[in-house]
């Protein structure tokens, strides 16, 4: 075992930094937590610009050493722990994962980020109510493409694929969080709906909801 305690420097909100304390709890790895505090902008600070030229959460710091972008992360979580597994073991089967985490990573998280809808409303003079609007109606493209995925997948039972959690599903959790709190509607993905359940059963995934991390008060 590594000596040094690995240190997750996150926001409880942060979808990104939420995907990684999935991970981290799925595989069993004790860590420590750092909250950054993106409304105070501390992660526009000095000191967390040193760390992470994008002043972006979450950093994991293994032996003092800095891992930043949550794919990364995940990757080298899945690469230095792989017990239990969150990628299946055939190619076909990873790169189904693979996609519906991409769709969550690449197609929906980054347009509803923080500092792009502060960018609508500072460039652009969006309102609250257009901000809204925006990020539902990006949500729901993305939820309509992976409820497809979903459903052509008959071998599915319970989770994103297969029978057990894979990096899928930890993308799709705090994307879920995300649709929630903007008050999407959720009515029409009903396998989304299903691994919402079947994953708020298993502690991994409640001891990782935003509102039970440390900042969250």
């Amino acid at each position: 075992m590594r000596s040094a305690p690995i240190i997750l420097a996150g926001f409880f909100r942060s979808g990104t930094s939420h995907r990684v304390r999935i991970a981290l709890n799925l595989k069993g790895i004790a860590y420590e937590y750092e909250a950054v505090s993106l409304p105070k902008r501390e992660h526009r600070s000095e000191a967390f610009l040193a760390v992470n030229p994008q002043g972006l959460v979450p950093v994991l710091k293994v032996a003092g050493k800095p891992l930043v972008q949550s794919p990364a992360i995940l990757e080298w979580l899945e690469e230095s722990y792989p017990t239990p597994p969150l990628l299946p073991a055939g190619a076909d089967d990873r790169a189904r994962v693979r996609a519906i985490a991409a769709a969550v990573g690449c197609d929906i998280h980054p347009v509803n980020n923080l500092r792009v809808l502060n960018r609508l409303r500072s460039e652009f003079s969006a309102d609250d109510q257009k901000v809204t609007a925006w990020c539902r109606h990006w949500i729901g493209e993305g939820f309509s493409a992976i409820e497809a995925l979903l459903a052509a997948d008959t071998g599915r039972a319970g989770f994103c694929f297969g029978d057990g959690p894979t990096l899928a599903d930890c993308y799709l959790i705090p994307q879920i969080f995300s649709a929630r709190r903007f008050g999407a509607d959720l009515a029409p993905f009903p396998n989304i709906r299903e691994i919402e359940a079947t994953c708020a059963a298993l502690q991994a995934f409640a001891d990782a909801q935003p509102e039970r991390q440390p900042d969250a008060a």
